[in-house]
Order: C-alpha cells, then structure tokens, then sequence
C-alpha cells in the first residue's frame, strides 16, 4: 500500500511539472521581419517612456541598421538565405533583444 502511495505521489509530481517545462520553451519561432518590427517597436516604446536615453537608441538603432544589411548580403549571396546564416541572424537577434532590455532596465534617466 505505501509502495504504491509513492507511486502515485511520483506520478502527481510528474503531470504537475510538464506545465511548467512546456511553458519554459521558447515561444514560436518569428520571421525576421517580425524580429526586426518587435525590436524597433521595443526601441520605440522604450523612448517614449523614457527608458532609454537618445544616446541608447541610437545605438540600438545601428546595431539594428548593421543587422539589416547582414541580412540582405545573406539573401543575396548565392543560394540565398541558408540554414546556418538564418540561425546565426536569429542568434544576432537574441543578443541584441538582450541588449534593448539591459538598456531599458540600467535605470539611467528614469523620471
């Protein structure tokens, strides 16, 4: 009887867990064009409520700019955009969604 108990326990503890791994995988996967109009919007929004100094979205902006033409020179090098230059654009994604929400929390110019 107490061996099966446990059991039972372990099975509980299991089926509540799986929500919690399920929803710590990553979201959907964006298209690049998604990508870019979520960060510009993040960057945009992050101005108006004066999260982000002038000097920071600046920044953002070109380090957005140069990701924009390294996606252009991928598509239109020969075959086009491939695999490994679609996961290193969304890895360059990654660092520089990173960096909009580090410069939006550092705190400088808070009202």
């Amino acid at each position: 009887m107490k061996h099966a108990l446990m059991s039972l326990a372990a099975v509980a503890a299991v089926a509540a867990a799986i929500p919690v791994v399920a929803s710590a995988a990553p979201g959907p996967w964006q298209s690049i064009n998604q990508r870019e109009a979520n960060l510009n919007q993040r960057i945009e929004q992050g101005i108006r409520k004066g999260s982000l100094t002038r000097p920071e979205a600046m920044r953002l902006r070109q380090d957005m700019r140069q990701l924009e033409r390294l996606e252009a020179q991928y598509r239109h090098s020969r075959p086009g955009l491939t695999n490994s230059e679609r996961r290193d654009l969304d890895r360059r994604f990654d660092v520089l969604s990173a960096k909009v929400f580090e410069q939006k929390h550092d705190w400088q110019n808070r009202r």
